[in-house]
């Protein structure tokens, strides 16, 4: 599986390493942790552990944490939306537009996805699941769609042996008609055949973007016209999942840090 997609190289950059974003994780990043019906016996067999939990403000910024044993659950699916391209980008800074080596303006964020196969009423890391996260830009632009070579904001990468994936990228932009969001999708491989796909989206607080959208570049673009209350694919999503798929953060030094737990049933 290793070499069913090339790896392109990329020019040096400053990045964080997997060490820092499980720093983050750590020091209090909250998960994404959403429910799905086809796991009410997991919930039930978990009901005795205890939930890594932690305190927001209003921005949905993590401020403190209670850590215990994370309680596994399924993650919602949602449409794939635009624009996904399988342009097998094996990176995990995808903030570089590989053919002109520009990078993409905005807030840095980074993103550790834990991603876990639930089976038999348990859960294990799901290593070797090839994730790939796209999103548009600060002007609400994305890459590689009508006629454009450009590639930025866009990369996958392979789960390690915890079931780790981890990607420095920036806030994301908004457009017409949508909520700020960033798409992923997760895909297994057996040989060159592919055994398993899964796809979903996540949200922001709609109060720590207003507070990121008054910093340049976005603050030239004036206001958004829909917040998450007002956007469908959000909406579509039962009270839980809404609260699940709203990724707390966490600050660093020049940005923010999410961590997200993916439970999924590979089958």
């Amino acid at each position: 599986m290793s070499n069913k997609f090339p790896v392109i190289a990329l020019p040096p950059r400053t990045r964080l390493s997997r060490r820092d974003l499980l720093g983050f994780a750590a020091r209090g990043a909250a998960s994404v942790v959403v429910s799905q019906s086809l796991l009410l016996a997991c919930a039930a067999d978990a009901s005795s552990a205890t939930d890594t939990t932690s305190s927001t403000d209003t921005s949905g910024t993590t401020t403190g944490t209670t850590s215990g044993s994370a309680t596994c659950v399924l993650t919602a699916a949602l449409t794939e939306g635009p624009f996904f391209v399988d342009e097998k980008l094996n990176r995990s800074d995808i903030r570089t537009d590989p053919v002109t080596g520009a990078i993409s303006a905005g807030v840095p964020l980074t993103l550790a996805f834990n991603v876990s196969r639930y089976a038999s009423n348990a859960c294990t890391p799901l290593t070797g699941a090839y994730l790939d996260v796209w999103h548009c830009d600060s002007t609400g632009t994305y890459s590689d769609v009508s006629g454009s070579s450009q590639k930025f904001l866009r990369g996958y990468q392979i789960t390690d042996a915890n079931g780790v994936a981890a990607f420095t990228t920036i806030y994301p932009g908004w457009y017409s008609g949508r909520a700020v969001h960033i798409h992923f999708k997760l895909r297994l491989y057996a040989g060159s055949t592919k055994s398993y796909e899964f796809t979903s989206q996540f949200f922001f607080n709609d109060t720590l973007t207003d507070s990121v959208y008054t910093r340049s570049p976005y603050s030239s673009r004036g206001s958004r016209n829909t917040r998450n209350a007002s956007d469908g694919i959000y909406n579509s999503l039962s009270t839980a999942d809404k609260a699940g798929l709203t990724v707390q953060t966490s600050r660093t030094t020049d940005g923010y840090a999410g961590v997200i737990n993916l439970g999924v049933n590979v089958g």
